[in-house]
């Protein structure tokens, strides 16, 4: 019931006064979303979980070019909570099979002019989520300038943030693309080293609370989003991008007619268990579009590019690793740039059907083009059209190539969000698979398009190999991406180098290495192995990696903390793989809690003494379910129950 009413006639009508301040909580009644307005008429949201302020008042609202809907809102009306149900499976997670509940409340606003704002709340046993929609009709186009939605933190949060990198900045002025090393541990209020903020998703604690912030459901009528530079008394607004991130000067911020809904603003809350396990992300992705299932197939491929560089993209190298994937059992042969010349249509034709021979697919790297950087990597300029895109994934259809990789984006403008979703349609309708790089956080389109198998917008390895100071940072920036940008979204970090790397001394450890085979997610995951590296490795290492499924069922997160170290269990059928790393230059002792599969015996593999990369142990675990394990500085390790 309502805090005060009073009864009036407004022709036949009933005028009803609102509360001041309504809430909806989460089934399991741990988190708590509390809405009110101020004397101004802004309105705030503060969340509660398990009882403690986690979230102080932060606002809410957006600012459109013909009405205010940040202030002198009157809250006109809210609905029941209602109980939401769903369910949907998706190979490039972390699990297939997801089940999505939680409570519904929708607000009602009016403003001063009369226009009205429903701001829809769900809240979950796992967080909270919203999004602003426009209930009424309009052919007119309106345009946002201002979301003023914030996140408002106490004193004593803790960060875990990457910056965004400034548009048109960097390599052949390739930036923005995600890539840059997480600022870890820092005071919430910390200012991001540059103008264009911080990117999602962004990771918080608050005593024993964590908090991670992302979006999802960005549809063709919003531009991508981040956070502000800087959060004065804690409080981080939305950041819309900078002017050059569009399509060849199309849309930068979000346009529509109406009605028209916003994506959702998404906080996972809980422990760090809770984040690593969550769904999320893809909860609130848009339902996936309707394509033809039969060529929607994850694997794992070889990749030249990687260790050898541009002069490996020839016939020669490339037959070599299309043998390299098939004696592996992996299912993709990635060949990288400038393979239109070095290689040449023809060629690829006859790579193409020599890979389908020893079962392995072929995919085939793409500049995006445009006028947005000066990268000269081809081939370019033909994908910038629905004509040309027909055109060339056609020819590709019928050479019997699985899949693009589709690099250098200019960042998240509203016409370039719709870029790559015109690029995944056409895809799909060619029946190719999508990997992108330099780009932007797919925000769950992996479940809306599910040709979308990765997506890279993480610093990873290829950096990991120009300078040994990346090289050097990798153990502790590893474990956080796995933390932060993996939580939700594909990562295509291309990660396990087991052997070595031309002109760098890697510090991490051969089972640091292996581990991320199993902790790293992706729907298509490349690996930074060559063929004479594999052959320096024992043969138990290699049966494994031609074991390892290429896609999940479940996770249990066992331990870990974020740039430090973490242990993940993850099942695929009946057989659960379980796997370490160590992100610290110190040995550690390692005791972890396996209850779930207490007795049951399992194939270790660890790092090796002296000269010896690996070593490989059966050990049962405990009837107490506890697993002790010394892991070397840096080190790791890998395990597969019998």
């Amino acid at each position: 019931m309502t805090k005060y009413l009073f009864f009036g006639l407004l022709q036949f009508g009933i005028l009803i006064k609102l509360p001041a301040q309504t809430s909806v909580g989460s089934p399991d009644k741990k988190i708590k979303a509390s809405i009110t307005v101020d004397a101004n008429g802004r309105p705030f949201y503060q969340v509660e979980y398990k009882s403690e302020i986690v979230l102080k008042n932060s606002q809410l609202g957006v600012i459109r070019n013909d009405a205010d809907f940040s202030q002198k809102l009157k809250l006109i009306g809210s609905s029941p909570v209602q109980q939401v149900v769903d369910h949907y499976q998706l190979v490039t997670a972390k699990k297939y099979s997801i089940n999505y509940r939680a409570n519904k409340k929708v607000f009602h606003f009016r403003n001063e002019t009369g226009k009205l704002l429903d701001i829809i709340f769900h809240v979950s046993n796992d967080g909270v989520a919203f999004r602003y929609e426009f209930t009424e009709k309009s052919n007119d186009v309106k345009k946002i300038d201002t979301e003023v939605t914030s996140f408002h933190f106490n004193d004593g949060t803790n960060a875990w943030l990457q910056p965004k990198t400034e548009a048109q900045s960097g390599w052949e002025h390739s930036n923005p693309s995600y890539e840059a090393h997480y600022m870890m541990d820092i005071p919430v209020g910390t200012s991001s080293p540059g103008k264009n903020g911080w990117v999602y998703p962004a990771l918080f604690q608050y005593k024993n609370v964590w908090m991670l912030i992302t979006e999802a459901a960005l549809g063709r009528t919003y531009c991508g989003t981040g956070l502000q530079q800087n959060s004065p008394d804690n409080e981080y607004r939305i950041n819309f991008p900078q002017p050059p991130e569009v399509f060849t000067k199309g849309a930068l911020n979000p346009e529509s007619t109406l009605p028209w809904k916003t994506p959702w603003r998404i906080i996972t809350i809980g422990s760090l268990k809770t984040i690593a396990e969550s769904t999320l992300g893809t909860d609130f992705a848009l339902p996936a579009k309707k394509m033809d299932p039969s060529f929607i197939k994850p694997g794992k491929a070889s990749w030249s590019w990687i260790l050898k560089k541009d002069d490996s993209t020839i016939f020669s190298v490339q037959k070599k690793y299309i043998d390299f994937a098939a004696e592996m059992h992996w299912q993709y042969c990635l060949i990288d740039a400038n393979w239109d010349t070095m290689i040449g249509y023809d060629s690829i034709k006859i790579l193409s059907d020599y890979a389908k021979q020893k079962k392995v697919g072929l995919l085939l790297w793409y500049n995006s083009a445009g006028d947005w950087n000066t990268v000269k990597y081809h081939p370019k300029d033909k994908l910038l059209t629905h004509e040309s895109r027909v055109k060339e994934f056609s020819r590709l259809q019928a050479m019997g190539i699985k899949g693009v990789k589709v690099d250098f984006f200019a960042g998240d403008g509203q016409s370039m969000i719709n870029y790559y979703q015109d690029i995944l349609e056409d895809a799909a309708a060619h029946y190719l698979l999508v990997n992108f790089h330099g780009a932007t956080l797919p925000r769950g389109w992996q479940r809306t398009y599910p040709n979308l198998m990765t997506t890279e917008a993480i610093y990873g390895f290829e950096m990991i190999t120009f300078n040994q100071e990346d090289a050097n940072q990798e153990p502790a920036h590893a474990i956080v991406s796995a933390f932060v940008r993996n939580a939700f979204d594909p990562m295509d970090f291309t990660p396990m180098n087991l052997s070595k790397i031309p002109r760098i001394n890697r510090i991490t450890t051969a089972a640091f290495e292996l581990a991320t085979s199993i902790i790293f997610l992706s729907g298509i995951q490349h690996y930074a192995e060559s063929p004479e590296g594999m052959r320096m490795v024992p043969d138990y290492v290699k049966t494994f990696l031609q074991n390892l499924p290429t896609h999940w069922d479940d996770v249990h997160f066992i331990d870990g903390y974020p740039g430090k170290y973490m242990i993940i269990a993850r099942r695929s059928g009946t057989k659960w793989y379980i796997a370490g790393m160590n992100g610290e230059a110190s040995e550690k002792e390692w005791e972890f809690d396996l209850s779930f599969l207490k007795q049951k015996k399992l194939t270790l593999i660890i790092d090796g003494e002296n000269d010896q990369l690996f070593t490989q142990k059966s050990v049962t675990i405990p009837s107490n379910g506890k697993l002790k394990l010394t892991v070397k500085p840096n080190g790791g390790f890998a395990a597969v129950i019998n």
